[in-house]
């Protein structure tokens, strides 16, 4: 064994090539002393490769270890140079001779990939080894390391372990719960279909998480409860309960499924926290904690078998995003109040629930329910929003309406959609945030065109991928949007090649009237699947009008037993609206002057016909017994009908009242509650007098305008002049400079934070609707020369640029220029008339 010559103090091996050196990692340049610094920086420069030292290739023994295992040995190896001599283990330590930059260095001995002494070889000279066992220690007493900067090495070395465990307990800890749960959930059937849409949001959450590629260790704590939640879920207990604690399992998927975009959005929620300048810890932190409270509250309530009410905000990330100008319908939106009752309708809500979570990538996007009116298609629709709405899988729900139609929604839906959709959906929101920032005239663009495929179709896209589960879009009667015009653009849309290639996740939920128009149009595409309320089997239908029945009755059971609500059931026809119709006319808090019996012998007495007609025939019923066919209350009865159905909007008794105060005839100056009072059946917002005034089905509408239908209580909406006068009365008392009050003119209305407020208190709701329609009146209105003074009294006056100002803090500027240029041609009729 050759003797060492210490001229060169160093570790082994560092900075040479790899022949020369065993199969260890490579140690930073970090542990040299300063004169070696230099010339491993100059060998390498010279173009000696360092890449092989402990590299893969170049080290078979670790490659099943990777990057840990390289890890591992650097940290052990540099451990051991610090040591100082054993008795036991001494690393050998390498001189160089006088050609120390062509020369490799001699190895003392075979040393494993591990820097330990091989056993391979003679055994050595105890002499010599003796002699050698003295140089090294005074080589190891001549050596001045840089402890300080050592100890940081190791403690990164022994972070970057830990972190690296930490990872891969990411994937064997806590993601382990998630996939036995999927295991499990393919098992478990005949359960409720609102526990279906819970269990399949929570399947896509699980399927979101397991999927994505880089999980950050420090939502691990977040993780790590997901995955006691999953366990929980997976339990044989938890199971068998599913279908009577289907509303806290409900809350859990929502929570869940917000935790699983938490996650998958984390790297770009802190760049975001990063942007606003945020404590990204405190943050993270915040959050995690936040979800966990909730969960474990949840879970609670599941384990003691008890729904309790408790206040779920779910902790959202939601970047600014600038969409003032984006129209927005706020009041076209989900009603809860219309879901069908508990445990009716059960095979077609199944049906849908199948059609939405139908993996199949040639599943039909839309659904296109249809019946006649009276059917129960809005009570569907609306039970099928609220369920996923419950769970977090309801992107959005407009639902047009015939006593709307003065709000043209029909050009706000998609605006409305998209909006709704960025709201729930962190990605899309994202997504949306830059089709807006290179093109900002789309916030406003009229374009139907372009608002589907720019605010619709390319964020959904780009976001499809981080959406967990199936997003659900319920449209509700589209034929009460007006015109056939009115709809024809969003019929082209949704049959289109662009509807039929929508994300696989995304489903289109819509129903109406098979109107001729929107029958042609849905009637071609391979792409819509019809559902036909007139087709479900009778047996189906009376079984759960009977439920309807009795459940509505309850009250009147000692009057109203099994045989009459049987009566009941089999003259509705399958009619679920002319039910409620009949368990209103029987109700005794309606009867005018007659008893319970005396109702029900009046309802039975009506002729059973088929469809709108039975429907006509209850109308019928349900006016003649609380309106005389002549005299003054018959004549109050058609003003206060006439003012509601051509009210474009429609108002609550007080503002109603206000407006017929201001009726140019004298006679009409009375309280409308002395003929509504009496209508509770046909019409809503009667009984708490702030909900406005409206039919409670479009049916009833179409049978008072329809004088073939109506007979005596037909009525005439061709004339509008009173609700024209009445709007430019309120305009001419009620509109001032700066009417709200503000402070500063040089600010924007979105830059007014509490401008809603302002607005409630200053504008009131007969003042707001007077701004909006009463142009509209005015074109519907005939010549009287008192109208023709009221509009010139506003039209030249400072009360025009007041109205603007109105109409801009409303949102409703846009209107402006069509009201104006109405006024124009209704005066030009008059001048023409006068001449």
């Amino acid at each position: 064994m050759a003797r060492l010559q210490p001229k060169k103090r160093g570790f082994p091996y560092i900075g040479k090539s790899s022949s020369s050196a065993p199969n260890v990692p490579p140690v930073s340049n970090l542990f040299l002393p300063a004169h070696q610094t230099n010339g491993s920086a100059k060998r390498k420069s010279q173009g000696q490769s360092e890449a092989a030292v402990g590299g893969t290739a170049a080290n078979p023994g670790h490659s099943g270890h990777g990057f840990k295992g390289k890890l591992a040995a650097m940290k052990s190896r540099f451990i051991r140079s610090h040591r100082g001599p054993s008795s036991s283990t001494v690393d050998p330590i390498a001189s160089e001779g006088a050609q120390e930059d062509t020369e490799p260095r001699k190895v003392a001995q075979d040393v494993d990939t591990q820097g330990l002494p091989s056993k391979a070889g003679p055994d050595p000279d105890p002499a010599v080894a003796g002699d050698d066992l003295g140089i090294a220690q005074q080589v190891f007493e001549n050596i001045k390391p840089i402890p300080r900067a050592g100890e940081i090495v190791v403690d990164i070395v022994a972070q970057t372990n830990t972190a690296v465990a930490d990872l891969e307990n990411l994937s064997s800890n806590y993601l382990q719960p998630l996939k036995i749960f999927n295991n499990v959930v393919t098992t478990i059937a005949n359960v409720h279909p609102y526990a279906q849409i819970a269990l399949s949001i929570l399947t896509a959450a699980s399927q979101l998480i397991i999927t994505q590629a880089n999980l950050d260790s420090a939502v691990s704590e977040l993780l790590q409860k997901v995955g006691s939640v999953y366990t929980f879920l997976s339990k044989d207990d938890t199971i068998k309960n599913i279908d009577t604690m289907r509303v806290p399992l409900a809350n859990i998927a929502r929570v869940i499924n917000a935790c699983a975009q938490f996650i998958r959005d984390y790297s770009e929620t802190t760049n975001f926290w990063k942007r606003l300048r945020k404590n990204i810890m405190s943050e993270t932190q915040t959050a995690i904690d936040d979800y966990t409270k909730i969960l474990d509250e949840l879970m609670q309530q599941y384990r003691d078998c008890q729904t309790r009410d408790i206040q779920i905000n779910v902790y959202r990330v939601l970047e600014d995003l600038n969409m003032e100008g984006m129209a927005y319908t706020g009041t076209a939106g989900l009603n809860t109040m219309k879901k069908c009752l508990e445990n009716t309708r059960k095979e077609i809500l199944q049906d849908i629930i199948n059609w939405v979570k139908d993996t199949h990538p040639d599943a039909r996007r839309i659904l296109w329910l249809h019946g006649q009116a009276g059917r129960g298609k809005s009570a569907i629709a609306h039970t099928i929003a609220s369920w996923f709405k419950d769970v977090g899988g309801l992107g959005s729900c407009f639902c047009f309406a015939r006593d709307r139609q003065a709000e043209r929604r029909e050009e706000k839906m998609l605006t409305t959609i998209s909006r709704d959709l960025a709201n729930h959906y962190p990605a899309f929101r994202r997504a949306l945030g830059r089709v807006l920032t290179e093109d900002p005239t789309l916030r406003t663009t009229p374009d139907v065109l372009q608002q589907w495929q720019k605010l619709i179709l390319k964020p959904l896209s780009e976001a499809a991928g981080a959406i967990a589960g199936n997003v659900v879009v319920v449209i509700d009667a589209l034929d009460e949007s007006g015109g056939v015009s009115s709809r024809e653009n969003i019929l082209l849309l949704l049959t289109s090649t662009e509807a039929a290639n929508l994300p696989s996740n995304f489903r289109i939920l819509l129903t109406s009237r098979p109107s001729p128009d929107i029958e042609r149009a849905l009637s071609g595409g391979t792409h819509v699947r019809r559902m036909c309320l007139d087709d479900v089997p009778a047996e189906l239908a009376q079984r759960d009008i009977t439920q309807f029945v009795s459940n509505k009755l309850d009250s009147l059971k000692v009057t109203i037993g099994p045989t009459e609500i049987q009566q009941i059931v089999h003259k509705s026809n399958g009619l679920f609206e002319w039910a409620r119709l009949a368990c209103e006319f029987v109700d005794p808090n309606r009867a005018f002057g007659e008893t319970v019996e005396e109702r029900f012998k009046s309802l039975t007495a009506i002729p059973s016909e088929e469809g709108k007609t039975l429907l006509d025939g209850m109308y019928a019923t349900i006016l003649g017994s609380v309106v005389p066919k002549s005299g003054i209350p018959f004549q109050r009865f058609c003003s206060v009908m006439q003012q509601l159905l051509t009210m474009l909007e429609p108002l609550p008794l007080a503002a109603l009242n206000h407006m017929r105060s201001l009726f140019p005839n004298e006679k009409d100056h009375y309280d409308v509650v002395r003929i509504l009072q009496f209508m509770a059946p046909v019409l809503g917002g009667i009984a708490d007098g702030s909900s406005p005034v409206r039919p409670l089905h479009a049916s009833f509408y179409d049978f008072l305008t329809d004088h073939s239908r109506s007979g005596v209580y037909f009525i005439d909406t061709s004339d509008s002049s009173n609700l024209a006068y009445a709007s430019l009365q309120v305009l001419a008392k009620e509109l001032r400079f700066n009417i709200c009050r503000l402070e500063n003119s040089y600010l924007s209305n979105s830059q007014i934070p509490d401008l809603p407020e302002r607005i409630k208190s200053s504008i009131p709701q007969h003042l707001s609707y007077s701004c909006k329609f009463w142009a509209e009146h005015l074109e519907m209105a005939r010549f009287d020369s008192c109208l023709a003074t009221s509009v010139q009294g506003i039209v030249e006056s400072e009360k025009i640029l007041f109205w603007i100002e109105a109409l801009s803090l409303l949102g409703a500027l846009g209107s402006a220029e069509s009201s104006l240029a109405i006024t124009a041609r209704w005066l030009q009729v008059v001048k023409y008339q006068q001449h």
